[in-house]
């Protein structure tokens, strides 16, 4: 399967949340698909969906027998998921994207993407 980028990946709030739930769930202990489902009060439908896009992410999830178990750490897993959208404004997204990070730096190349490079580089358009 393609590896999909966290980037490139969008989902909701809702999803994002059961998508944290399901590495929780898979962290530590290996579960039957029945108790994950029900857990997650998922169809069969839903959770293989998931555990595809898990996977297409680069997480990495032992299916043995009837039982599913995350290999690696949890938090490791939770990095890799994508964020849904907080719903920011441009203005906030550009006063965000000025800090020194990785993030940051991710985040002003949208903003300046979408209202050219002169208006967040000196934050001049977004007061």
């Amino acid at each position: 399967m393609a590896k999909t980028s966290p980037a490139s990946a969008t989902v909701t709030r809702d999803r994002a949340a059961r998508l944290a739930k399901f590495l929780k769930l898979l962290a530590g202990v290996a579960k039957t698909r029945t108790v994950l489902m029900a857990k997650l009060k998922t169809d069969q439908r839903a959770f293989y969906r998931d555990l595809r896009f898990l996977r297409s992410l680069g997480i990495e999830v032992t299916a043995a027998g009837d039982k599913y178990l995350l290999d690696g750490p949890l938090e490791s897993a939770r990095a890799k998921l994508p964020c849904p959208d907080p719903g920011l404004t441009m203005a906030e997204a550009a006063q965000l994207s000025r800090g020194t990070s990785e993030g940051h730096r991710k985040l002003k190349r949208m903003v300046e993407s979408i209202n050219g490079a002169e208006t967040s580089a000196g934050g001049t358009s977004f007061r």
